[in-house]
């Protein structure tokens, strides 16, 4: 049981956050301040640097508090489908992230895009996590792999330099798990950079040259991806398997 003391600091550390966002929406990261935070919390500067040392650190308890926000949108989008229903979980869960990423375009230019000036987000020289989005994807694609067992390439068949990157990513990100190829890496770093580059250039605003909407040509990437990976093309959005039997039962 937390003493009132402990509510008292989480309290006001969800209230520097709330502030901090406000800021991030209002100018972007570059506009982000403890001395501003403070005055619109009516508190000194010393007095916001007992909960955090410095800007830096602030940042990062944003960024890893997005990435938790990402993996729970994710998990209600994936565990609104049936667990059986490997293909229209991923689906489910793709979809979730894109819309997270465009309703949520200052919090994901602070996770995916240019860190604010002087920002360094590591002091160790580690590989970064994935963060727990990443993972509810990879156990996703794993289990379909699993079951489905789509092509994925030897290792011998993977460039040298690209196997050992993939074995750094995979063993810092916890994805060398017992009895999956590297190969499955391989095509999940390969499905991982399609939808999230078409995701990432549609939040950024890149887009627009070409598509007013580019929905359509995200759920054509996903149809494509399905195919890949031995799946049925996904059903629209807004339509469930129930609802489509029931509708041609109807007619």
């Amino acid at each position: 049981m937390t003493t009132r003391r402990e509510r008292l600091r989480e309290a006001t550390v969800r209230e520097i956050q709330e502030a901090a966002r406000q800021h991030l929406r209002a100018h972007g990261p570059a506009g982000i301040s403890l001395r501003a935070i403070a005055r619109d919390m009516g508190m000194t500067a010393p007095a916001l640097y007992r909960y955090y040392a410095s800007l830096d650190d602030l940042i990062r308890a944003m960024i890893e508090g997005y990435k938790q926000e990402i993996g729970a949108a994710l998990e209600a989008a994936r565990d609104a489908v049936p667990a059986d229903d490997l293909g229209g979980r991923l689906v489910a869960a793709a979809r979730a992230f894109r819309r997270w990423a465009l309703d949520h375009r200052p919090e994901f230019t602070m996770v995916f895009g240019a860190p604010p000036p002087g920002y360094e987000p590591r002091a160790d020289g580690g590989v970064p996590s994935m963060g727990g989005f990443g993972e509810i994807f990879f156990a996703l694609f794993a289990e379909l792999w699993q079951r489905v067992r789509f092509p994925v390439p030897a290792d011998e068949d993977i460039p040298a330099g690209l196997r050992t990157q993939l074995q750094h990513f995979a063993t810092a990100c916890g994805l060398d798990r017992a009895g999956l190829p590297l190969g499955l890496v391989r095509v999940f770093a390969g499905c991982w950079v399609r939808l999230y580059g078409l995701v990432a250039m549609e939040a950024f605003g890149h887009v627009h040259f070409m598509l007013d909407d580019a929905e359509a040509l995200f759920e054509a990437e996903l149809a494509d991806l399905a195919t890949a990976l031995g799946l049925a093309p996904p059903l629209p959005p807004g339509h469930s398997p129930s609802a489509s039997a029931a509708q041609n039962a109807d007619s």
